[in-house]
């Protein structure tokens, strides 16, 4: 298998609450919930950067769909990162997830490694991680 993502699904709770936290809340761009005509197919597509999709769809659904039991939520089972091109954007980030329902986990500070960094989880306790990297090229950011 050649490594290659182009849609990573994460599960949610209350699919409406979830795409107002990511439309509204984060900026992110969507067509909104799609696919309601089907039993377990309601789900958001969130286009990340060219080639790469966010998929909000109910642990329920997802559940069905793989033929396992919903699991309880779990923070540390992954995070999503999103690396910025300086402290002030991660700070900048930080305050809009707070302001749009995120909880912050551990406020952006300097690291050991000589980056910056902060967490937040969303509204279904996904972990999101905000971080400048300084040892990184300088990536243009993509908000």
């Amino acid at each position: 298998m050649k490594p290659h993502i182009t849609i990573i699904t994460i599960g949610v709770d209350d699919l409406e609450k979830s795409l107002a936290f990511y439309r509204d809340g984060m900026g992110f761009k969507t067509e909104g919930i799609v696919g309601q005509e089907f039993e377990y197919g309601a789900v958001v597509f969130i286009e990340m950067q060219k080639g790469l999709k966010l998929g909000l769809w109910p642990r329920k659904s997802i559940a069905h769909d793989a033929g396992l039991f919903v699991s309880p939520a779990s923070s540390t089972e992954f995070s999503l990162g999103h690396n910025v091109s300086s402290k002030e954007a991660v700070d900048t980030i930080m305050k809009e997830a707070e302001k749009a329902g995120a909880t912050i986990v551990k406020q952006a500070q300097d690291t050991f490694w000589g980056g910056y960094t902060g967490y937040f989880k969303d509204l279904d306790e996904h972990l999101w991680k905000i971080v400048w990297n300084p040892a990184w090229e300088e990536e243009k950011e993509h908000r």
